[in-house]
């Protein structure tokens, strides 16, 4: 079953944005250095993203995982754009939120 794009890229976009800040700011970020919990917080934000829009877009957040789901069958290779276009929008926007909420990360 196909993905309604609209919603689907809306979704992609929205918890790829979640991810990658959730990742920028508990594993990357001078302000959480020592921290050995970012795995869970990680962790809980895929689940989170997965039971909230998986069935609306698949839940790849990813466009690794989106290759893999193609791959293995579960979604259809002309679905792919819509994740590859969503994710790297997705985390091109949070890395220019992260660089103006924290200009001294580098």
């Amino acid at each position: 079953m196909a993905p309604a794009v609209g919603p689907a890229l809306v979704a992609e976009f929205l918890f790829t944005f979640a991810l990658v800040y959730v990742v920028l700011n508990a594993a990357t970020a001078k302000g959480t250095a020592g921290n050995s919990f970012y795995g869970l917080a990680i962790g809980m934000t895929v689940m989170t993203g997965a039971f909230a829009v998986g069935n609306i877009s698949g839940g790849a957040f990813n466009p690794a995982v989106a290759v893999g789901i193609s791959t293995m069958g579960l979604s259809a290779w002309s679905n792919l754009w819509i994740y590859l276009l969503s994710d790297l929008a997705g985390s091109g926007a949070t890395a220019l939120v992260f660089r103006l909420v924290n200009p001294d990360d580098r």
